[in-house]
């Protein structure tokens, strides 16, 4: 008889789950339908939209292992450039090679951009209604409590030791007292990071990608940790030098044509060299470069005015894609109102003018990002954690936050004093910003939340106003 003590177990234990296997080849058309999908539901911002693609091409489909996806974020976070919009290139361009790259980066950009055109158009042909001034009305304190947001957020994470709060406050007493202009400001952090990197390395060492993997039994990808380097992803010279000079080319040929259509002076060649100049200076994402583009958009070149570029980044915080996008706004704007373009394809082609403006400013904006990715992502594989090229960076970032400051000070001065400092507080305005800031900081709602209930807020105010009730407000 046997002991009750023994247990008979099966040698096969087919209770337990057979392990995942590794999922097929992903085919062109696959991956296209989802960079398609993705351009249109990528909202919530670089945080939000990579997230998303953690989601799906990480846990759900499993085309590409944690630590890959995190190896390419990395890299991205180095470039300057919207760093969700490159990393889907950058996995696009590891699943199908070049063509693969192209057509994920461009799809996370596309419906953004058709978005906007939109947007702008009935900006500009309907701004004056009655509706639309109510709804930004109540937006716009709302961008102003998203700006505090983003620079508390960036802060929180950048500024994590005395030197680099010191580097965030002098990059604000330089933009706000000195009128110093961004592209300095950039270069003096990335010297002090530099020498900084040297000093006191440790001050400087930038600090993980802000995704811990998960736990537990690894489960296959299509591109795992294991999987060999595919030979296009390898370093080569010669197909360097082959990316960087398509990249020249598809930058000088059409900077080319409009110069010539217009003149070097004309509002579509300025748009396009400033726009170049812009997307290189994109460290610390969208919002950092935003006060460059004020500068030189609304300052320098008058394409439109302070007020409208708020409305604008209300604009691109409502739609899917990088933030950065707000550059199809100005563009479409400054197409619109620019005498030149009506003169040269008549006062009764606005929408047009703005059109080919918007997608001129949107190829100078996102070209550098394809070439950074196509061409670099396999030569800054072989600098990654190296502290001589990361230091600069992260003193750069702590710049930015200072910069950001500077740009919620400026849109909130607008808001509040919309006459000038001679005419009345907006208190309404002040209450909205306010409520937008508390559901932002202290009960975490999304963005297109916060700026929903805003708008609708807004337009109340607005009908108060208009309906003999102004004494009330």
């Amino acid at each position: 008889m046997t002991p009750s003590t023994t247990v008979q177990r099966d040698p096969t234990p087919a209770s337990q789950p057979a392990a995942p296997e590794r999922p097929a080849a992903v085919s062109f058309a696959e991956a296209f339908r989802f960079w398609l999908k993705l351009g249109f539901v990528s909202f919530g911002g670089p945080a939000g939209q990579i997230a998303i693609m953690h989601a799906e091409l990480v846990e759900r489909r499993r085309w590409i292992s944690e630590r890959r996806f995190l190896h390419a974020l990395n890299y991205c976070m180095l470039l300057p450039g919207p760093e969700a919009q490159q990393l889907a290139t950058y996995i696009g361009w590891l699943l199908h090679r070049t063509w693969g790259g192209i057509v994920a980066g461009a799809l996370f950009v596309l419906p953004s951009l058709v978005i906007l055109i939109a947007l702008a158009w009935i900006y500009m042909a309907w701004g004056e209604q009655p509706l639309v001034v109510g709804l930004f009305y109540g937006i716009k304190p709302a961008v102003t409590a998203i700006v505090v947001h983003a620079a508390h957020r960036i802060g929180s994470r950048a500024l994590k030791n005395g030197w680099l709060w010191a580097i965030a406050a002098a990059a604000f007493v330089a933009i706000f007292a000195l009128k110093a202009p961004f592209p300095l400001i950039v270069l003096g952090a990335a010297v002090v990071g530099f020498v900084g990197g040297r000093v006191a390395p440790d001050r400087f060492r930038a600090g993980g990608g802000g995704h811990a993997a998960k736990q537990g039994a690894h489960v296959p990808a299509l591109i795992d940790d294991d999987t060999p380097v595919a030979p296009h992803a390898r370093f080569s010279a010669a197909r360097l030098a082959l990316v960087v000079t398509a990249g020249l080319v598809l930058a000088a040929a059409p900077l080319a044509f409009v110069a010539a259509l217009q003149g070097w002076q004309g509002t579509l060649p300025q748009m396009a060299w400033f726009f170049t100049k812009a997307a290189l200076l994109t460290f610390g994402g969208a919002y950092a470069v935003l006060p460059y583009v004020y500068q030189g958009a609304v300052v320098q070149q008058g394409w439109l005015s302070g007020t409208q570029m708020i409305d604008g980044l209300a604009l691109g915080e409502t739609t899917p894609g990088p933030l950065i996008m707000v550059v199809a706004f100005v563009g479409f704007v400054g197409g619109w109102q620019a005498s030149d373009l009506a003169a040269l394809l008549g006062p009764d082609q606005r929408f047009l003018a703005g059109a080919i403006a918007a997608a001129l400013v949107t190829w100078f904006t996102f070209l550098p990002s394809f070439v950074f990715i196509l061409a670099g992502a396999p030569l800054v594989e072989a600098t990654h954690d190296d502290l001589k090229f990361t230091a600069p960076l992260t003193a750069i970032t702590a710049a930015v936050v200072g910069v950001i400051v500077n740009l919620a000070l400026f849109f909130g001065w607008h808001v509040l004093w919309p006459a000038g400092e001679s005419g009345p507080f907006e208190w309404p305005a002040a209450v909205i910003a306010l409520a937008a800031a508390i559901a932002l900081f202290r009960f975490k709602r999304g963005v297109i939340e916060v700026i929903a209930a805003c708008a609708l807020i807004g337009l109340a105010v607005h009908w108060i106003r208009a309906h003999s009730f102004g004494g009330l407000l």
